[in-house]
């Protein structure tokens, strides 16, 4: 079953200095990742999971980030089922994050 998360539950964890900060993978295009991005994201684009999967942590929490939340809720079923154990889509994206989080991020 795939977990996901908000964008204010997101920008509250981050904010929390206690809480354990998720590694935030950012699986858009490059062009996107340019354009609009989570400062501190790492950015592996989704075609190329697969083959870069194992630079992943496996015992981190991992948030899962594309536009609109569908390629990122796919990488976030395929690490999954690759063994990940802590994975969690952003539901709605970075658009979600930049409407409902922080307005400078660029909305495209």
């Amino acid at each position: 079953m795939l977990r996901e998360i908000t964008a204010p539950a997101l920008a509250a964890q981050l904010a929390n200095a206690d809480a354990k900060r998720p590694l935030l993978l950012d699986v858009r295009e490059d062009w996107e990742y340019q354009l609009a991005r989570i400062e501190g994201s790492v950015h592996i684009p989704m075609n190329l999971i697969p083959i870069r999967m194992n630079e992943l942590p496996d015992d981190a929490e991992i948030v899962a980030i594309c536009h609109h939340g569908m390629r990122s809720a796919q990488v976030a079923l395929f690490l999954q089922n690759a063994g990940f154990e802590q994975v969690i889509n952003l539901k709605g994206g970075i658009d979600a994050w930049s409407a409902q989080v922080d307005p400078a991020v660029a909305r495209y």
